[in-house]
């Protein structure tokens, strides 16, 4: 009776392990020729920048600010 519980759970493991499993489903004749396509070449993926290209304009001055003030 220890058994069921292992017999059981490898049961269901098989048969989670099928599930997904996509493909050909039936036995390809012996005389027949394999057709593959070529992978498409990777795209490299755009590298964020460490910089920005053209600098930040610049931050208007705070009203409170007496440095920027004319005298």
């Amino acid at each position: 009776m220890r058994r069921v519980p292992w017999i059981l759970a490898g049961a269901v493991a098989l048969l989670l392990a099928g599930c997904g499993q996509k493909g050909a489903l039936y036995l390809p004749d012996k005389n027949a020729q394999v057709v593959t396509t070529a992978a498409a070449p990777p795209v490299p993926a755009e590298s964020a920048p460490s910089a920005p290209a053209t600098p930040a304009p610049p931050k208007p001055a705070d009203k409170n600010d007496d440095s920027q003030a004319p005298k």
